[in-house]
């Protein structure tokens, strides 16, 4: 199958870095188009080589790479990579991005801190990219840093769908792990037709990962709980906040989050935790070790083909939510 799409006089071009192959595949599956050949190796030193095989000259270009393991070396890779094809003479170039890194440095919390999630977003516009295209920011305010439109896609509707198709909604309650979420887990909420609960915690700032949980706000005895975020990286808030709910009587705990991170004790901390099962989207890929019985992964790539399709045709990608 050929990398490049044509509608009239225009041509859709889509490229992946080595981060994660598999979703790249199938969102070019359900665009109908290949994923343009590409030579990407890394010297002896480290330096990452990038060329395309197919000429990029007056294409609409879309590079898809997810910041996962080893992070820093695949943002470096998709900078090289649009580098590459604003030297190509590429028509426009979208950056896709379906988990980005640095997204939980977006402020500055205490003097002397770097805004990390900023200088990433410089970065790509300084590369040469003309639009980002992202999947479930950390904070809404990330949109902003880049100075180009923004399509941010939120995978809410898949994940609720299937939580829906599973649970006894009249037992279903949606829960916030901490403060920071209760706005997405009031869409939950709203889209299930389920009360929402809150767990209160407090995470200690001198010492990394470390939290405390004090106390559930709102009714969860004998409920099935569905635990909503957007990452979970080495399990510990997620796993303190299910335990919390189990201590205060609920029947069964779900988790949800549209990227699995999975760093670190992750893995034990998922394995030992008495959460009945972990939803993620395939936005960063599963590690092997992880494959659990509990752990369910579903497929984001309808949702950026979707979207890649709108940018290309000058659609509406906010269409493809304004049900929420």
């Amino acid at each position: 199958m050929t990398g490049i799409k044509t509608t009239g006089e225009k041509k859709l071009m889509f490229f992946s870095g080595r981060a994660h192959p598999e979703l790249a595949k199938e969102v070019a599956e359900q665009l109908g188009v290949g994923v343009v050949p590409t030579r990407a190796y890394d010297f002896a030193n480290g330096e990452i080589y990038v060329r395309y095989e197919e000429s990029a000259r007056g294409a609409d270009c879309f590079v898809i790479q997810s910041h996962t393991a080893p992070i820093n070396q695949w943002i470096m890779e998709q900078l090289i990579m649009i580098d590459a094809l604003k030297r190509a003479s590429a028509r426009s170039i979208t950056v896709i991005v379906p988990f980005y890194g640095y997204a939980r440095q977006d402020k500055k919390h205490r003097g002397r801190e770097p805004i990390s999630a900023r200088l990433v977003a410089d970065l790509m516009k300084s590369a040469g990219a003309d639009r980002i295209l992202t999947v479930d920011l950390h904070t809404d305010q990330i949109q902003g840093f880049f100075d180009g439109p923004v399509d941010h896609l939120f995978a809410l509707p898949l994940l609720a769908d299937y939580v829906g198709k599973k649970v006894d909604r009249t037992k279903l309650t949606v829960v916030s792990p901490d403060a920071g979420r209760v706005r997405v887990a009031d869409r939950w909420c709203d889209r299930l037709g389920a009360p929402l609960a809150i767990v209160h915690k407090r995470r200690d700032k001198d010492v990394a990962n470390q939290v405390t949980v004090h106390e559930v706000v709102g009714d969860v005895e004998g409920r099935v709980c569905v635990l909503v975020d957007d990452m979970i990286d080495t399990g510990g808030t997620i796993c303190a906040a299910a335990d919390a709910l189990f201590a205060h009587g609920a029947e069964d705990v779900i988790v949800t989050a549209t990227h699995g991170v999975l760093s670190g004790p992750a893995g034990d901390r998922l394995k030992n935790s008495r959460v009945s099962e972990f939803i993620f989207t395939n936005t960063l890929p599963t590690p092997g070790e992880l494959q659990l019985d509990k752990i369910r992964v579903l497929s984001i790539a309808p949702t950026i083909a979707s979207a890649v399709r709108e940018v290309f045709e000058d659609g509406s990608v906010t269409s493809l939510f304004e049900e929420q």
